[in-house]
């Protein structure tokens, strides 16, 4: 077995592991508030470390162009409430722009 299908099969045992460790957490700490807020705020976290990768990373150094400036404006849209599709807009026009 090569040590690439050794990976691979290491890591499907551990993430086989993972979601049995997870099933078996007892009901009661799942319910517990704490546990309540850290869940919801889970997704949140991971979505805006998704967003910082994408938007100040260039391979391996971080990169301050015009992407920083649009999720600036988009920032500011989203506070102002403007519709979605006008932030989306927005944000790619101040992109072009500085581009």
């Amino acid at each position: 077995m090569s040590a690439t299908w050794l990976g691979i099969v290491l890591t499907c045992v551990g993430c086989y592991a993972l979601k049995l460790a997870g099933l078996s957490v007892p009901e009661r700490v799942l319910e517990h508030p704490a546990t309540r807020r850290a869940i919801d705020l889970i997704p949140v976290a991971l979505l805006g470390a998704l967003v910082a990768v994408q938007v100040l990373a260039d391979g391996q150094r971080v990169a301050v162009d015009a992407r920083l400036a649009a999720l600036a404006v988009a920032a500011v849209l989203l506070v102002l409430r403007v519709p979605f599709l006008a932030v989306v807009l927005g944000a790619a026009l101040v992109a072009v722009v500085l581009r």
